[in-house]
């Protein structure tokens, strides 16, 4: 006999009180009922249910067998439903919201060639730097930049958010080459994010497990990263900014490497869930890309 399917029977029996009223609920004979039963009790090698002509019952062991069969039971349902899920392409409108300089530069490529992938989703992508309520909002996947305060959220951790300093040939030629962080305060910086007397942007670097902090300084500020790669670009100042993007730029010989020899800025990255939230598999789908893509 098949173990699981007497495991099925024998749960029944018990929750309902009698062969014949699990073998009614299960559409088959009292007999068959009872021969399940018997072949686990044979099994076993002990009686898992008192039986008498008015009633039944469990016996101790049968009590303890009856709740480890409900998990194994739960756990096979769990496991053909999986199963029967990864058969099912993905599909519908998966609702993402992640950093704007991130969103904006190193999502777009990933993103295109996921719904290639999958032709049954739509993506609609929100970018914006403050921290979202995913339920209120109507959030499905967050992608998030920084230390994580938020227990209510289920996290998968990306590749780490690196910060290189960059500046062009032009200003390199006009401004010189700084050695170390401390000598950004005699260059023109530029400055990205909020910033105010009692809040002054700071940028750490990090050299032979030793960290020194620097307030930029310069005539351009912007809470817009990309106004300021611009501006980098055009020979003004010097940015800090992803390496994945600056990268590109270095590549192109349009920005050169400022202090290769220093660490810059890293930033935890990660992707967030609502805890309450089953992940469907459109949602299962997309997080697992992006762990393929930017994991770890």
């Amino acid at each position: 006999m098949d173990r699981l399917t007497s495991m099925s029977i024998f749960v029944k029996a018990a929750e309902l009180g009698s062969f014949a009223a699990a073998a009614d609920m299960l559409k088959i004979s009292p007999q068959m009922v009872a021969k399940n039963v018997a072949w686990l009790e044979a099994r076993l090698g002990a009686r898992l249910l008192n039986r008498t002509t008015r009633r039944q019952s469990l016996t101790d062991i049968g009590r303890n067998y009856y709740d480890r069969c409900k998990i194994v039971l739960t756990e096979a349902e769990a496991a053909d439903t999986v199963a029967l899920e990864m058969k099912v392409s993905p599909s519908g409108i998966i609702r993402v919201n992640a950093p704007v300089t991130f969103g904006s530069n190193s999502l777009p490529p990933f993103i295109t060639r996921y719904l290639a992938e999958y032709p049954g989703t739509e993506i609609e992508l929100t970018l914006s730097d403050r921290i979202v309520d995913p339920v209120d909002e109507g959030f499905e996947v967050i992608i998030r930049i920084g230390e994580l305060a938020d227990s209510s959220m289920i996290a998968w951790p990306l590749r780490p958010y690196r910060l290189i300093t960059c500046a062009s040939p032009d200003y390199i030629a006009k401004a010189g080459v700084p050695e170390t962080p401390s000598d950004l305060i005699h260059h023109s910086c530029l400055v990205y994010g909020i910033w105010s007397p009692s809040m002054p942007c700071r940028w750490i670097f990090h050299r032979n497990n030793k960290a020194e902090e620097i307030k930029p300084k310069g005539r351009f500020r912007s809470n817009d990263w990309q106004t300021l790669l611009h501006a980098a670009i055009d020979g003004y100042g010097i940015t800090l900014g992803p390496e994945d993007i600056l990268r590109n730029e270095i590549q192109k010989g349009s920005l050169v490497q400022i202090l290769p020899q220093y660490d810059g800025p890293v930033r935890p990255m990660h992707i967030l869930l609502p805890a309450g939230l089953r992940p469907t598999i459109k949602i299962r789908s997309f997080i697992d890309a992006l762990r393929k893509n930017f994991g770890i």
